[in-house]
């Protein structure tokens, strides 16, 4: 499969007032299926620390055969996600030095819901030059936690993407959730390919938003690369995919990769347009979110 940028700059499309309140007064009940099962969750983070400096922080939870924990990246740059930058963390609980950074965490009382990232009863604590905190999880409040980051400045932060590696071809239903911004609700997301049920039984591959079709993809012989946008929360979401061209053939789920994308504005360019801006303009800021959910039917290693 291409690089799902590329695809989405060949294939831009035009919003319309009654995409954007069409598909999502619609309700949809998807048939029986099974659960892809999640492995591997990376979220990525912001913060500012000084006038001069950003922190990007990438933790990677991961739940596969040979390897179970989180792993960390932290740099000043939002780059790519190469596998040696990582720092790996594989017992319940400690504390890790490397460069200018300190990292204790306890993940020994954390519940879990579905996939390998926990919902609460963690922390993970990162101290910058001895200066700074940034406390990821539930347990700020917690005495211990509390204490080690008693006279220390605690920066905002913010997710600023999600991936997500699923287990499981597009047969399998794909259940996530995401928050598009910091004020917005809490969406389940659902990704399924099956037969058509309001129509000709024909193959197709649907996306929905709390239990809402917003997106039906038909023929999917012909659009298995492609993109649409949305509207949640106030906010225009661009969501792209790709995925092999046999997806509903016999029964074959197949592979995909799905990115949703939220733009800084109502009246904003596209996203790419605005990537583009800012290698342009340092001075240039924005407020965003992506989520990208990928699908194999691989065995995970």
């Amino acid at each position: 499969m291409r690089n799902i940028a590329t695809c989405y700059s060949e294939h831009a499309v035009k919003v319309s007032d009654s995409y954007c309140s069409g598909p999502l007064n619609k309700s949809y009940i998807s048939p029986k299926s099974s659960f892809s099962i999640q492995n591997v969750v990376s979220c990525t983070y912001k913060t500012q620390i000084s006038n001069q400096k950003c922190l990007y922080i990438t933790i990677s939870w991961c739940n596969k055969l040979i390897c179970q924990g989180f792993f960390i990246k932290i740099s000043e740059k939002n780059s790519g996600q190469n596998p040696n930058d990582f720092h790996e963390f594989p017992k319940m609980k400690g504390t890790k030095y490397f460069e200018e950074f300190r990292v204790h965490w306890d993940v020994s009382s954390a519940i879990f819901e579905a996939g390998p990232k926990p919902i609460k009863g963690f922390y993970i604590l990162i101290m910058v030059d001895s200066k700074f905190s940034v406390v990821i999880g539930d347990m700020e409040d917690d005495p211990i936690v509390k204490n080690m980051i008693k006279g220390l400045i605690s920066p905002k932060l913010r997710l600023i993407s999600q991936c997500e590696n699923f287990n499981g071809d597009l047969s399998n239903q794909i259940s996530t959730k995401a928050r598009f911004s910091d004020a917005g609700e809490e969406h389940e997301i659902m990704i399924k390919s099956g037969p058509e049920e309001d129509g000709p039984r024909s193959p197709i591959v649907s996306i929905l938003i709390d239990k809402k079709r917003v997106i039906k993809i038909k023929r999917l012989q012909w659009n298995f690369r492609g993109n649409q946008v949305i509207f949640v929360d106030g906010l225009l979401v661009d969501v792209m995919w790709d995925f092999d061209q046999t997806v509903g053939r016999f029964n074959n789920g197949g592979n995909g990769i799905f990115m949703f994308r939220t733009r800084s504005g109502l009246d904003s360019r596209l996203w790419l347009e605005e990537e583009e801006r800012n290698l342009v303009d340092k001075n240039y800021e924005k407020s965003y979110f992506s989520l990208i959910i990928c699908a194999s039917n691989k065995n995970p290693s």
